[in-house]
């Protein structure tokens, strides 16, 4: 018998240093399930964001690897843009992998009313491709807004060790308001970042409709990995 205690949830970890604050997807206390964590060296969120990705693939399996070796039965990360590796990750590793926030799209589009539709924010809509969307089943015609020029994606991609959080959160509330006021249409939102998840519920009042994120997903995932004993 498995033992409960036992963390089934692996996180590859980017290599950081700015504050994980509850909330987020790198703080232990955010769960109410253990995890166990694994970092990837040099994968910088610059280096993920911004860069080819590709010279990192093999660490990534590797201290998945690691992670799998230890107990984990499924593996997350902790970058949207991640979703451009899940299959290489899944293939390697064996076991399930919930790469991105954005793998969501698919359960929640058709949960929508009739004409509304999905929007995103991404730390970065500069380096969200069509291939990241595509990658994790996102409409391409999809509505993104990103962070650039707020102290937010100053302080993640820029991994520095301080978080204005106060101005985080205000940052997150105007730019899910102006993407809405662009699109109407919109009836529910993806936090592609997982450093995002903290302001999740002040973008929801603000807005009015339901906001998606790491945090769903993965309370998703683990309950599949972890099922309810009745």
């Amino acid at each position: 018998m498995r033992d409960p205690v036992q963390p089934l949830l692996g996180i590859l970890m980017l290599d950081t240093r700015f504050p994980r604050i509850i909330g987020d997807v790198g703080n232990p206390d955010t769960w109410p399930f253990p995890v166990r964590y694994g970092v990837v060296a040099g994968a910088t969120p610059q280096a993920i964001v911004c860069a080819d990705m590709t010279p990192f693939v093999e660490a990534f399996i590797s201290q998945g690897h690691a992670l799998v070796r230890e107990g984990c039965i499924g593996i997350a990360t902790t970058c949207g843009f991640l979703s451009l590796m899940r299959p290489q990750l899944a293939t390697a590793l064996g076991v399930p992998v919930a790469a991105s926030a954005l793998e969501q799209a698919g359960q929640i589009i058709p949960m929508l009313a009739h004409g509304k539709r999905l929007g995103v924010l991404t730390i970065s809509a500069e380096s969200l491709s069509d291939a990241h969307l595509a990658a994790a089943g996102v409409p391409l015609e999809t509505p993104v807004a990103g962070m650039e020029g707020s102290s937010l994606a100053a302080s993640i991609l820029g991994n520095k060790p301080t978080l204005d959080v106060r101005a985080a959160r205000t940052e997150m509330i105007r730019a899910a308001e102006k993407l809405i006021s662009l699109h109407d249409d919109i009836g529910a939102l993806i936090l592609e970042c997982t450093n995002m998840v903290p302001y999740a519920a002040d973008v929801a009042r603000a807005t009015g409709i339901p906001v998606f994120s790491i945090y769903t997903y993965l309370r998703w995932f683990h309950a599949g990995l972890a099922p309810r004993q009745f």
